[in-house]
C-alpha cells in the first residue's frame, strides 16, 4: 500500500506567471479539470496530448504523467481541477447503484467534449477556493458528488472507469520499466504500478537487472541524455528534466562521473 498523504481539499486552483512542470509526476485520482487560460501539454509516456483555454479534461488514476504548463502571453496559466478519490466515488457508487461492468484500459488522460453544463458547474468552484478545508468537508463533499452526476450524464462512458476499485496488477517489470524510468517519481510508486510491494519490487528488480533500482535509473537516463544531447543536438538545460533528474547541477556532476565530460562538451 502507499503511504498516506496530508488531507488536502479535492478543490484545486493553478496559477502560474512562467512555464512550470509538475513534481512528482503520479495522478493517485481521477481528476476532472478545465483550463480556464493559458496552455497545458501532458505525456504518458506513449503519447502527448495539449489543452488550451476552455478545454475540459478527466485525467484517470494510478498513471503517470509529466505536466508543462504554458502561460498566455501577457497573463497567468490557470486550471480548475476536482479530484475524485476511492472513498468518494465507493460512497456514490452504494448510494446510486452504479459499478463497472467491464475493466477500461484506455487513454491516461481523455478529451471531455464541450458542454454548458460542465462550464457551469466549475464557475461554481471560485467560492470554494476562499474558503478552509477543515469544517467544511460536507460543502466540498456535495461539489465532488455533482462532479461525478454531470461527468455520468455528459460523459456516460466514464461509469466503466470511475467505478472500477481495482488495483494495479503484477506485470512485467522490464517492460515497464524501460517504458517510464524518465519518470521522476519515488520508488514505492513504480513498485505499486507493477503491482509489488516495495521489498518485493527491490527483489525482483534486481534479480531480473542484476543491480538497484536507483543505480538502474540514474545509468538508464544518463544514457538517454546522452544519447538527446549528442544524436538530437538538445542542449542539457533541455533533457536533464525530461530524462528524470531534478536539479541540473546533479545531472551535470553524474554526467561527468559517468562519460567523463560535461555534458555541455558532448
Amino acid at each position: 500500500m502507499l503511504p498516506q498523504r496530508d488531507k488536502k481539499s479535492p478543490i484545486a486552483y493553478s496559477c502560474y506567471f512562467t512555464r512550470s512542470r509538475e513534481g512528482e509526476q503520479f495522478v493517485p485520482e481521477h481528476r476532472f479539470s478545465y483550463q480556464v487560460a493559458g496552455t497545458m501539454t501532458t505525456n504518458d509516456g506513449s503519447r502527448e496530448y495539449a489543452f488550451n483555454e476552455g478545454d475540459f479534461r478527466f485525467s484517470r488514476r494510478n498513471h503517470l504523467m509529466k505536466f508543462l504548463k504554458f502561460p498566455p502571453e501577457g497573463g497567468a496559466f490557470k486550471s480548475l481541477s476536482v479530484s475524485l478519490d476511492q472513498q468518494t466515488l465507493r460512497n456514490f457508487s452504494i448510494e446510486f447503484g452504479c459499478k463497472a461492468e467491464k475493466h477500461v484500459n484506455g487513454e491516461a488522460i481523455l478529451r471531455l467534449k464541450h458542454d454548458p453544463l460542465y462550464k457551469c458547474f466549475m464557475d461554481s468552484l471560485q467560492p470554494y477556493l476562499q474558503i478552509e478545508q477543515e469544517g467544511n468537508e460536507d460543502l466540498v463533499a456535495n461539489k465532488q458528488k455533482e462532479a461525478i452526476l454531470l461527468l455520468l450524464k455528459v460523459n456516460p462512458e466514464l461509469q466503466d472507469v470511475l467505478f472500477d476499485f481495482s488495483e494495479p496488477g503484477k506485470i512485467d517489470l522490464e517492460a515497464f520499466m524501460n517504458k517510464n524510468f524518465h519518470f521522476n517519481v519515488e520508488l514505492n510508486r513504480f513498485a505499486y504500478l507493477t503491482g509489488r510491494s516495495l521489498a518485493t519490487f527491490k527483489r525482483d528488480f534486481e534479480k531480473l537487472f542484476s543491480t538497484t533500482p536507483g543505480r538502474w535509473l540514474q545509468h538508464r537516463r544518463l544514457q538517454e541524455a546522452h544519447y538527446l544531447i549528442k544524436e538530437k543536438g538538445k542542449a542539457p538545460s533541455d533533457v536533464y528534466m525530461d530524462v528524470g533528474f531534478e536539479d541540473l547541477s546533479h545531472f551535470s556532476f553524474a554526467f561527468k562521473k559517468l562519460y567523463g565530460l560535461a555534458p555541455s562538451r558532448i
